[in-house]
């Protein structure tokens, strides 16, 4: 039997140089049908349009679908929060992934390729930045999921992506268990952030320091010291209720995030003993590690 229409449609949209093509060409290749710089006025009659063909085709596997809408639409694209509510009230209203980044990490990468912002106009790179922040702010509070791709290459957020639309096994609920440095900056998608730097830091010893949570020698380092096991053992419990709720809500995906200074030991050690705690029968869990290597 076929899913609705909103399960099967999803509008990728979010900042520009926050990796959109990116996670377009991830679902492309999963064999979506990818429409990219769609003009918000004509997503109700893209999906009716889906949903005909899914209700005609006999077997019934016509391909997921997924519209790129962003501000490259510019005045068209002011009537985007409307068309979004008069689908919900029709109850056609696809999932909303929200790409971000940093103001750093965006300029960064405008500046990587030398192309201008889209809305920069005759201002500064920065100026187009903040007027899409002011113009998306709306559409953000409303996203389904909120992707946080400062940290991430090319090939993480590929696979982060990818998990996030994967489609088998029987699990309810994907929770994307991310280690961090706190002297990069908190994840802007994390939706639970725990702090692992009450614990000594294994930098500090001559023999770890090189290595990663990664080590054996390194997690047993960690989970030796007091408070260590109990504290994810109280994360668990913690989540128990939260899964719970996400499940009767339809939510799909969560991000928890797991810090320490430098996203090399403690939280990376910490990350992969929480995701083995909370994968279940409902739950799979994957592993991001966003700052590794970055020291």
């Amino acid at each position: 039997m076929s899913q609705p229409p909103g399960q099967r449609m999803v509008v990728l949209t979010g900042m520009s140089g926050a990796g959109r093509s990116t996670a377009a060409n991830v679902l492309e290749d999963r064999g979506w049908y990818v429409v990219d710089n769609l003009p918000p006025q004509m997503l109700p009659a893209l999906m009716e349009l889906h949903a005909d063909y899914d209700r005609r085709l006999a077997d019934g596997v016509v391909p997921a679908l997924a519209a790129v809408v962003d501000v490259r639409s510019h005045g068209i694209f002011a009537d985007f929060n409307s068309i979004l509510s008069e689908l919900s009230r029709s109850g056609h209203r696809p999932r909303i992934v929200f790409l971000d980044a940093t103001d750093e990490a965006l300029v960064r990468r405008f500046e990587s390729v030398r192309r201008p912002h889209p809305l920069q106009g005759r201002g500064r790179l920065l100026d187009g930045i903040l007027r899409e922040r002011q113009l998306l702010g709306e559409l953000r509070s409303e996203a389904d999921v909120i992707l946080d791709t400062s940290g991430l290459n090319v090939h993480q957020l590929s696979a982060k992506v990818s998990s996030l639309f994967e489609d088998g096994g029987r699990a309810q609920l994907r929770i994307a268990v991310m280690s961090f440095g706190f002297k990069y900056g908190v994840p802007l998608d994390a939706d639970f952030v725990h702090d692992m730097r009450f614990l000594p830091n294994p930098f500090w010893v001559p023999e770890l320091r090189p290595l990663t949570g990664r080590d054996a020698p390194v997690a047993d380092y960690v989970f030796a010291q007091p408070g260590a096991v109990e504290f994810v053992e109280g994360v668990v419990d913690l989540m128990q209720p939260a899964v719970e709720g996400y499940v009767r809500e339809g939510r799909r995906y969560v991000t928890v995030a797991v810090g320490c200074t430098g996203g090399k030991h403690r939280s990376v050690a910490t990350a992969e003993r929480l995701a083995r705690m909370l994968a279940s029968d409902r739950v799979e869990t994957f592993v991001v590690h966003r700052d590794l290597g970055r020291e």
